[in-house]
């Protein structure tokens, strides 16, 4: 039996994904949490969780984040990473993190089950895209893009603003203070060598880091 435990601050989010794993055999839902504090308690307790849908854009501790506490705890424990964003760079990076999937929300309904039971056979779940991606990149310790130089912390606040988000609504997303979100605004610029919004803004619709 694969018992899943799936994270999302939406709860209509988890009921439309716990009606999908209801209708197929061999899966259930055993726990639901809205962050990733509550995610990593539940997982701590309870050993008889065996797999982890999880997403990526959270208050508090990042999906990322918390995929990281995860398999420093158990490393065996299959994580499929739920996304709003586009199958690129933030599929690479929850992959290197120790992910065996990632999947899109507007996919999910389709293929989450799939997706599910692929991983749960010690298969990955990828997009032909991302495949291509990780051909290239996955085992590349060396920087291909200037955002590869970005913590994952500061890559999400980096497409957050280049979605047209004020700082004040990140802040208030990310349940970070605005000097917290600000500090890495500046660490974005300094890294990237940009010096406004409006270029963050064209180098990730340059390079499809978020969508149009």
């Amino acid at each position: 039996m694969i018992n899943i435990l799936l994270v999302d601050d939406h709860a209509i989010v988890r009921d439309g994904l716990k009606r999908i794993v209801s209708e197929t055999t061999g899966m259930k839902v055993i726990a639901e949490a809205e962050n990733g504090q509550i995610a990593l308690e539940i997982i701590y307790e309870n050993s008889s969780i065996n797999f982890v849908v999880l997403d990526i854009s959270m208050p508090g501790i990042s999906g990322l984040d918390v995929l990281k506490e995860i398999k420093n705890h158990n490393a065996e424990l299959s994580v499929l990473m739920l996304s709003m964003h586009a199958q690129d760079q933030y599929a690479i990076r929850t992959l290197r993190a120790g992910a065996s999937g990632y999947l899109t929300k507007e996919s999910a309904s389709t293929l989450l089950v799939e997706a599910i039971q692929k991983i749960h056979q010690g298969g990955r779940f990828i997009s032909d895209e991302v495949a291509e991606l990780l051909a290239l990149n996955l085992n590349n310790n060396k920087f291909e893009f200037v955002h590869d130089q970005l913590s994952d912390r500061e890559y999400q606040v980096m497409t957050m603003i280049a979605s047209g988000r004020r700082i004040i609504e990140i802040s208030k997303e990310l349940n970070l203070s605005d000097k917290t979100i600000s500090t890495y605004r500046a660490r974005i610029l300094d890294k990237m060598d940009l010096k406004t919004n409006a270029e963050i803004t064209h180098y990730a619709f340059s390079n499809k880091l978020v969508n149009k």
